[in-house]
């Protein structure tokens, strides 16, 4: 039972701590949409979406409305393309066709991105595959709403190095042909590691195999509102302090919960998961990283950031996993750089670089996330950042992702300006030592020894 308590509670969270759902994510399968025309395919992947997802932007506005819950985005998330496309798409310009497709279903039904624009190759690559990967930048660049992954390794099969190195090239290529607009594709662009298959957060969201022919996914934030609470707990012990992050994680969650059900009634569309997932806007009060300073850092980056983001992630879970039977996607804390003021500031002073960044993923819930470097870095260096995160996923059996983006004409000291959500990133200076000989190796690095428990 709901109190008025809880109520007034909620009020104050929405009004006045940035809490919302950021996403409304509905799932859509296109494995029946497969034709060896492409002409053929390209329709039925159109008139698949536009049907299915013709009330979800409506029916997203009239929860916010009777609920009083702000739900940022109404969006949209399909069946890997390399493989909805593999009977037709014979050519990377092919699966660019695919893409202005989607492109234009999105814009029908009024969602801002459409995520699935996706290949899984985490052990090898379809030749179908690798024309996805190659269509990336031409996909990105021509195309509004189109976000894009690539899942290149897995805990039970290594990581796919031939994969790893072609994204490297994609990322760089992506980077240049969106220089005009600081290199944006790039952020449109996840390479992930132990990828899940319910992600309602773009730019990785796609539609797993394993999953139903429609399904509501909500991702629901607060990092407002754990900052709040922890404000009330100042000069407390850990278990205070633990038990503060877990409860406000609980209440958040349930607002997630509410509104995914009623969606899912709504729309007709059976409910998947609610993902919890403390994910940073650029509006004041509303980081993660300045969660990490109420704990009680100087600036993030500095000793104890790991621990301390180590604690908050676990008790994201734990509070998440209370409220929900169905917690699922990436659920935990987000640090993505141009996204959150605070982890901008540690930057601009000196407290936060890539390599301490890289560090703290080992215990948060993606990896190097909206990170603006020189457009001079070299393909085989981000292939090699790449892999180094990759690696981070597959022996620690979590998802990793990387979303970098080489700024074509900036440098360090420069600014890279995406707008919206997205916010605006300093560059970051990376290691300038190479690696091309190692990402030039043919092959696969194998699964690790505990991968092995079947």
């Amino acid at each position: 039972m709901i109190n008025m308590y809880e109520v007034s509670e909620t009020n104050k969270m929405i009004e006045h701590e940035n809490l919302d759902v950021r996403t409304i994510t509905l799932g859509i399968s296109l494995l029946d949409c497969i034709d060896a025309d492409l002409g053929q395919l390209n329709r039925n992947i159109y008139e698949k979406i536009t049907t299915t997802a013709r009330d979800l932007v409506a029916t997203g506005r009239e929860i916010e409305k009777e609920f009083g819950i702000p739900i940022v985005n109404k969006r949209i998330s399909v069946t890997p393309v390399a493989i909805v496309g593999a009977a037709a798409c014979k050519s990377p310009e092919d699966f660019v066709e695919v893409a202005k497709t989607l492109d234009r279903a999105a814009k029908e039904v009024g969602v801002n991105f459409i995520g699935g624009y996706s290949a899984l190759v985490s052990k090898a690559m379809t030749k179908s595959d690798e024309n996805l990967i190659r269509s990336i930048p031409a996909a990105l660049s021509q195309t509004e709403r189109i976000c894009s992954s690539v899942n290149v390794g897995s805990t039970r099969t290594g990581i796919n190095m031939d994969a790893v190195r072609l994204c490297g090239e994609m990322v760089k290529a992506t980077a240049e042909a969106t220089k005009d607009q600081d290199s944006l594709g790039c952020a449109k662009l996840v390479i992930f590691c132990n990828a899940p298959d319910d992600n309602p957060f773009m730019a990785g969201a796609f539609l797993g195999v394993t999953e139903a022919d429609a399904v509501i996914n909500v991702g629901v934030s607060g990092p407002g509102v754990v900052k709040k609470a922890l404000e009330k707990v100042r000069g407390k012990g850990f278990e205070e302090l633990c038990e503060t992050i877990k409860k406000t994680a609980f209440k958040v969650t349930r607002v997630g919960q509410l509104v995914a059900g009623e969606a899912s009634k709504r729309l007709g569309v059976p409910f998947g998961i609610v993902d919890l997932s403390l994910a940073p806007t650029p509006d004041v009060g509303d980081s993660v990283a300045e969660i990490l300073e109420e704990i009680g850092l100087e600036r993030v980056g500095a000793p104890g950031t790991t621990a301390a983001l180590a604690l908050l992630n676990d008790q994201v879970k734990k509070g998440g996993v209370m409220a929900s039977s169905y917690v699922g996607g990436l659920s935990g804390a987000f640090i993505p750089v141009s996204e959150d003021q605070g982890m901008i500031d540690a930057v601009n002073a000196g407290a936060l670089t890539l390599e301490k960044l890289e560090a703290m993923t080992c215990v948060c819930s993606v990896g190097l996330d909206m990170i603006a470097v020189p457009g001079k870095t070299s393909a085989s260096t981000l292939s090699g950042i790449i892999a180094d995160e990759m690696a981070i996923g597959m022996v620690n059996q979590k998802t990793t992702a990387v979303r970098l983006i080489p700024v074509i004409g900036k440098d360090v000291g420069d600014t890279a300006e995406f707008g919206g959500l997205l916010g605006y990133a300093p560059i970051m200076p990376v290691n300038e030592f190479g690696c091309e000989t190692f990402i030039s190796r043919k092959g696969r690095i194998p699964a690790p020894i505990h991968s092995f428990k079947n």
